[in-house]
């Protein structure tokens, strides 16, 4: 369950919260398939045939990932939106673009995504931004433990920057928790080191600020949309130098490192909660569907 199926779940709940019939179609037994199923949606295992047969009582189609694209642009005739959540370009291939030109909507995960979707071509005018929603079980923190905790990922993708991360809390001298659980590591850190070379915005700097913690995160792709340097985080270069002096500043500095996560957690209920991202994708429908 990485961002993006989070996201996709986190949907699912709240179009039916408001009152309206989804169908989820996923690799069965897959996580999103798993936590889909625990919370009572109809949900069937992907594939081509079935999405041909089961569009057909849809008013509409949402793919959620590039090969849910290419399916839904070969399968059904039903209007098509297309979440974007990478920061890469467009590939420029006939079959490619065929399959873009298909789309009827694109929802960007973030104001870049949505640059490098006009760079490839797509015109403005079918793409909207949806930012990501992050719900919030979490009460806002006023204090954090002692002593100086940093929580990473865990991840092993080369793309996520795990090897900065290992030097740069060795220069820092920091304890550092490469996390598997983020909602679980989160509550007993004083701050979230998120380090990618490639990002389409960062859910998970987005949970970290919703557990008032300040985000130390890369200057890249969609992040500066989420990470406002010196206001809600620091924002810096992927170089171990560089990250470890931000670390130590936040660990040396408790009470400028609390105004950064409450400032923080206050933007994530401003502009990326879940009513938003389901109010934002539901307009996107209704343009689309052309209904008001």
């Amino acid at each position: 369950m990485r961002g993006g199926q989070r996201q996709a779940l986190m949907l699912l709940e709240g179009l039916r919260g408001a009152g309206h019939s989804c169908q989820l179609l996923a690799r069965r037994e897959s996580p999103l398939w798993r936590s889909s199923k625990e919370r009572g949606f109809d949900v069937r295992t992907a594939s081509l045939k079935l999405l041909r047969s089961a569009s057909q009582e849809a008013d509409l189609v949402h793919a959620h990932d590039s090969r849910a694209h290419l399916l839904a642009a070969i399968a059904t005739p039903k209007p098509l939106v297309v979440s974007r959540r990478v920061a890469f370009s467009v590939k420029q291939g006939p079959f490619s673009q065929w399959k873009y030109r298909r789309a009827d909507r694109f929802l960007a995960v973030s104001q870049y995504v949505a640059r490098e979707l006009e760079n490839g071509g797509i015109p403005s005018d079918k793409i909207e931004v949806v930012y990501d929603g992050v719900d919030f079980a979490e009460p806002a923190r006023e204090v954090f433990s002692t002593g100086a905790v940093a929580v990473t990922l865990a991840s092993t993708d080369p793309q996520k920057g795990r090897d900065i991360a290992e030097r740069a809390v060795a220069l820092a001298q920091i304890t550092m928790i490469f996390s598997n659980d983020l909602a679980k590591d989160l509550r007993r850190a004083s701050q979230f080191v998120y380090l990618t070379r490639s990002e389409g915005l960062g859910s998970a700097a987005l949970l970290a600020m919703s557990f008032s913690l300040p985000v130390i995160a890369s200057r890249v792709g969609g992040l500066p949309e989420v990470v406002v340097d010196g206001e809600t985080g620091l924002l810096v270069e992927n170089e171990p130098a560089a990250v470890a002096r931000a670390m130590r500043r936040l660990a040396d500095d408790p009470p400028y490192a609390l105004v950064l996560g409450r400032n923080g957690r206050r933007r994530v209920e401003q502009h990326f909660g879940r009513l938003q991202m389901v109010e934002r994708t539901l307009h996107a429908y209704r343009k689309v569907l052309g209904v008001t």
